[in-house]
């Protein structure tokens, strides 16, 4: 079956006819962190079938936008990357949680959250001014998931799996985290209750909220993570 396409001599128009599909972007977003093996996709998009993330993966390899490779040993494991041309979308969804970051509310029963979903809405609300001349890495574990953001003089990126040497640590659970990016819980409130561990240079946890702005979903409440 053919893909569809608009049929319009239009450089917009074009680049959805390669991106316009459900969960074309999704999958995009999940590469941005790394390389990642089927399964791993297949874990990071919720309500995805087998067959669809295959279709997927297969018409953005044809596009030039991600491709299989094999990770060096010990791993070996088959992956997929982004190409240069995939890295290029990033600015995009970038600017598309920026604006979907106030259609968020709160959390509809039933919606799968993972963390680092909440650290890309992050970084792409951070303040690159306030990120200047900072070189930090922090490092989440939340439940079973762990990754870090590097933040290395305006730019930030988040990535899947620990840090080396971060100079700040943040041990917590899914709920208390997805209370702290959304604002209905304080970074001070979490620790006293014994719902979060920080790790590392006390002065790091401030330079997380000046760095990342307001929290995912509060920026009318001004707390979250890193608020005092």
């Amino acid at each position: 079956m053919s893909r569809r396409t608009y049929g319009q001599y239009c450089a917009m128009a074009r680049a959805l006819d390669v991106l316009g599909e459900r969960w074309t972007l999704l999958i995009v977003r999940e590469l941005l962190t790394g390389p990642k093996r089927f399964k791993d996709l297949l874990e990071g998009l919720p309500g995805i079938g087998t067959n669809l993330l295959a279709a997927r993966l297969k018409d953005l390899e044809g596009e030039g936008v991600l491709r299989r490779t094999t990770l060096p040993p010990p791993a070996g494991s088959a992956v997929y990357q982004l190409t240069e041309r995939g890295r290029d979308l990033e600015p995009v969804l970038m600017g598309l949680a920026r604006w979907g970051v106030d259609q968020l509310g709160e959390p509809h029963t039933g919606e799968a959250f993972r963390p680092v979903w909440a650290v890309q809405a992050m970084k792409a609300t951070m303040g690159p001014e306030a990120a200047r001349w900072v070189r930090e890495t922090y490092e989440f574990h939340v439940g079973e998931d762990v990754f870090h953001v590097r933040v290395d003089d305006g730019v930030s990126e988040p990535e899947y799996g620990p840090a080396f040497e971060p100079d700040l640590v943040l041990r917590t659970d899914g709920d208390t985290f997805l209370s702290l990016v959304s604002g209905r819980l304080e970074a001070t409130d979490a620790i006293e209750a014994g719902k979060l561990r920080v790790e590392g240079d006390p002065e790091a946890l401030a330079r997380v909220s000046d760095i990342f702005g307001p929290p995912v979903g509060a920026r009318r409440s001004g707390t979250g993570l890193g608020a005092s």
